[in-house]
């Protein structure tokens, strides 16, 4: 059963954001659920369900033209939260396909790099990734290693990259290199020389996802494969902070799914001789996450608007982001803690989206750096070191 709508958030939106939620919903429960458990039990991403999503605008969705559907922020937002109630390998792939790929080919790509890739993005007959994180900087993106070289014709590039959503099964990376001890951006596609993407197996966390390493060895690319428009480190933080927008989304849709699942458990687990809902201690808990929920709904909904309006703040970005998985995690763990030992199997779905959220708080900026960067903005002084 959905949560009541308390605030009546429902209200702040328009016709057309619900109508897309609704679409995504009806999509997650009649083609991801019914399949799931078996997906993450397999480790495996349904690549088969990439151009059904994409039929519903839910690639490119914020950009306008190149057959991207051109919906609002808040629209899109929409979107991730009923595909991470799904579950957050569906959600991560959109994300970076999105803000990962078609965003900077769109933001910093020629006219030619555009007409050519995001009409493939938008349909799904293309995939993207992107290649920033290396095994040694993560957090500190302004370290890495890998180099692009000038040479005829093009530019030869060396490293690894590490955690690259979708890299496996992408048809072009957006890599980060530095050229000349500046970081730009560049178009890999498959098929270069040099050029490999072996998938990071092992997880137990976002199983339904294909997390990749990125090798380039003397990979040779062209000339106009380089994102002219994109560089220094601005230009992949730009990135970033779109990814973070739709994950500080997604996590409501997670943290939703994990709180209606164990409120029906609850209501008809009996213990004591009545339903374990109508104990005090379950009802504290209850009341917490359901405030937890409403708030990060809203504090997202105000952050679609600054969006759509370009004002946002990366500093409000990494807020929503922040603070909506903080507390998407506390609410699955305390939901697992709810159903007691049925709490760790998939026959619920809690298990999973516990173990997702686990990397959520992680990629794409720390719970750590999202406090540091918010630290800044109010004190002015930098404390990453």
């Amino acid at each position: 059963m959905p949560l009541p709508d308390l605030y009546q958030i429902d209200a702040l939106f328009t016709e057309d954001e619900l109508m897309v939620r609704d679409a995504v919903r009806e999509f997650v429960a009649e083609r991801i659920m019914p399949g799931i458990r078996q997906w993450n039990r397999e480790g495996r991403f349904p690549s088969e369900l990439i151009q059904p999503m994409a039929r519903l605008g839910m690639l490119g969705a914020y950009l306008k033209g190149y057959g991207c559907a051109g919906v609002s922020y808040n629209a899109y937002g929409l979107m991730m939260q009923e595909l991470e109630a799904g579950d957050s390998g569906f959600r991560s792939f959109v994300s970076v396909q999105n803000g990962l790929v078609m965003y900077p080919i769109f933001t910093f790509g020629t006219q030619e790099q555009k007409d050519r890739w995001l009409p493939k993005l938008a349909t799904g007959e293309a995939v993207g990734c992107f290649g920033l994180t290396e095994p040694d900087f993560g957090s500190n993106p302004s370290g890495i290693i890998t180099t692009a070289r000038k040479v005829k014709g093009g530019y030869v590039l060396n490293g690894v990259k590490r955690w690259a959503t979708n890299a496996t099964i992408a048809d072009v990376a957006i890599v980060w290199a530095k050229l000349d001890g500046k970081i730009h951006g560049f178009l890999v596609e498959k098929g270069t020389p040099g050029f490999s993407a072996p998938e990071i197996t092992g997880k137990w966390s976002l199983r339904v996802s294909v997390s990749s390493e990125i090798h380039l060895d003397d990979c040779h690319i062209p000339e106009e494969n380089i994102l002219s428009e994109a560089k220094g480190l601005k230009a992949p933080l730009m990135c970033l902070n779109q990814a973070r927008y739709s994950i500080a989304w997604g996590a409501i849709g997670a943290a939703r799914a994990c709180l209606e699942e164990t409120l029906e458990y609850a209501k008809t687990r009996v213990q004591f001789d009545r339903p374990i809902a109508g104990f005090q201690l379950v009802q504290a808990k209850f009341a917490q996450m359901w405030t937890d929920v409403t708030n990060a709904q809203l504090l997202c909904y105000r952050l679609g608007q600054l969006m759509d309006q370009a004002i946002a703040k990366p500093a409000a970005i990494s807020m929503a982001k922040r603070n909506n998985v903080a507390i998407a995690l506390n609410t699955a763990r305390v939901c697992r803690d709810i159903l007691g030992a049925s709490g760790i199997c998939d026959d619920y779905n809690i298990i999973r989206h516990m173990n997702n959220l686990e990397s959520v708080y992680t990629y794409e900026g720390t719970h750590d750096i999202q406090t540091l960067i918010l630290g800044q903005e109010l004190t002015g002084l930098a404390a990453y070191t």
